[in-house]
């Protein structure tokens, strides 16, 4: 007897699993300016002057605000750069993340 060959191949299905997604946090200090928390918000989260100047108020009224969500490296990368530019500026701006 011959052997029979299947033209049916198998398949290991992969599941990918989508990156974990971190807050990105603003907190209201006493020293640092509204306008450079806007001109942060429009510049490295990229909101445009609106949003920015809503989620000032928001930062300045509550005490801190959820400016964007991102995975990890984003956010992280994202929050030192503004740190940096906090530092140059001599604003004491603080800016943290969580996991979602």
């Amino acid at each position: 007897m011959a052997k029979q060959q299947s033209s049916t191949k198998e398949r290991d299905i992969t599941k990918t699993n989508e990156p974990r997604q971190y807050k990105v946090i603003m907190h209201n200090d006493d020293v640092t300016t509204m306008d450079f928390v806007v001109f942060v918000l429009q510049n490295i989260f990229f909101k445009n002057h609106e949003e920015a100047y809503n989620l000032m108020m928001k930062i300045h009224t509550k005490g801190s605000a959820v400016v964007g969500v991102y995975p990890y490296d984003t956010a992280v990368s994202k929050s030192m750069k503004t740190i940096r530019l906090a530092t140059q500026h001599n604003f004491p701006l603080k800016v943290t993340w969580q996991q979602e």
